[in-house]
């Protein structure tokens, strides 16, 4: 069994897995729980209605009000009928056009940065790239978009297991300040409306999100979107550059970048677990789960089953079809993911386009986390 805090399964996890796939579906774990490790476990997992999000207030509550007031009141979170109500109010907001009109921006933004790139990836290119992106779709200002990835950053270390105490506060005092930031910015679009997803939140006739319904929608927003983007952009150049074959292939053809964004997905998945809770006592390929009983499914164990996936550890840029579980599945599928695909392929046809010579100078560094697999520095040339 592997250990999550194990510096060469954190720098390696799929050979790992593929070693538990060969004995079953499901495992008990000693710091996770039962785990899925098939493609088809995972998929039953996500799917079942046996299973949803139940969330449960870290503890102790007092101390942790920020942090629970997101959770609580945050669509991800949330089963039916509170899933549906606001699942369908943030969608009726998306429907309008936003992703669209991002589609300029993200490229001329990308277009700077990837002109700018001077040997280091990560922070050049691909950590500010979604700030700009979620920022300008909430209608962040330009001066305090700096205060969004390192809250973003605090709060998701609450995701990994075993968290230490000065983590778990550091996360709450990130969700107090967000908190505190985005009621502010929203009674100002209240105000002064603009052309931003936050104004068309608190300005949808009839019907709207409660003012803790939207504070909770735009750090998810943030966290899904920050946290996910930047992982899979620098975890998909560094694949990329590590089978250089399958980079001149982009580069001599960048009309692939759209199947290259779900390989890459697949191949190194920036998310790596996604929990459930039975709400009724379910079987999951033979493992009972009693209900109240979590399972998490391993997502890039389910993205490297050979049962699906050909070869799964060759990376191509043309497979297809190409079935991950990268942004979920069932009722919880991920709704930025049309966002995520837009920012991740429009990165990489300016990367071929600018720099097609790119290449590693050295060694990545990896984030010492599991659950939000991604890298600290991708030098590049």
């Amino acid at each position: 069994m592997f250990d999550v805090t194990d510096a060469g399964f954190l720098r390696d996890p799929y050979p790992f897995f593929a070693e538990l796939r060969e004995c079953g579906d499901v495992h008990e774990h000693p710091q996770l729980g039962a785990v899925t490790v098939s493609h088809a476990a995972g998929s039953a997992a996500l799917r079942s209605r046996q299973l949803g999000r139940v969330w449960t207030d870290a503890q102790p509550a007092e101390q942790f009000r920020m942090f629970n007031l997101l959770h609580r009141n945050s669509m991800l979170e949330n089963e039916p009928p509170v899933h549906t109500r606001l699942r369908r109010l943030v969608s009726a907001a998306f429907g309008r056009g936003h992703v669209d009109k991002l589609r300029e921006p993200i490229r001329a933004v990308v277009a700077d940065l990837v002109d700018g790139l001077d040997g280091e990836l990560v922070e050049q290119v691909a950590a500010p790239l979604p700030v700009a992106v979620i920022a300008e779709l909430l209608g962040v200002p330009d001066s305090d978009r700096p205060l969004l990835p390192a809250w973003s950053h605090a709060i998701v270390k609450m995701y990994e297991p075993g968290v230490g105490e000065q983590q778990r506060l550091a996360a709450e005092t990130a969700s107090a300040e967000f908190v505190a930031y985005l009621r502010e910015l929203a009674a100002h679009r209240r105000a002064h409306p603009g052309e931003d997803l936050i104004s068309d939140l608190v300005a949808t006739p009839g019907e709207q999100l409660h003012e803790d319904e939207m504070v909770a929608t735009a750090v998810l927003l943030l966290m899904a979107g920050h946290e996910a983007s930047v992982n899979l952009l620098a975890n998909g150049v560094l694949a990329l550059l590590r089978h250089p074959e399958q980079w001149r292939r982009l580069v001599t053809d960048p009309g692939l970048a759209p199947s290259a964004v779900d390989e890459l997905i697949r191949f190194d998945s920036p998310l790596q677990l996604f929990e459930r809770t039975a709400v009724a006592d379910v079987d999951i390929a033979g493992h009972r789960v009693r209900e109240g009983e979590k399972i998490a499914v391993l997502l890039g164990a389910a993205a490297h089953d050979p049962d699906v996936f050909d070869r799964p550890e060759r990376l191509d840029i043309t497979r297809s079809p190409n079935p991950h579980l990268g942004f979920g599945a069932g009722l919880h599928y991920c709704l930025g993911a049309p966002l995520a695909r837009l920012e991740a392929q429009t990165a990489l046809e300016e990367l071929v386009r600018r720099r097609p010579g790119l290449h590693l100078t050295g060694e990545p560094q990896r984030r010492p986390e599991f659950v939000i697999r991604g890298l600290r520095a991708l030098p590049v040339g």
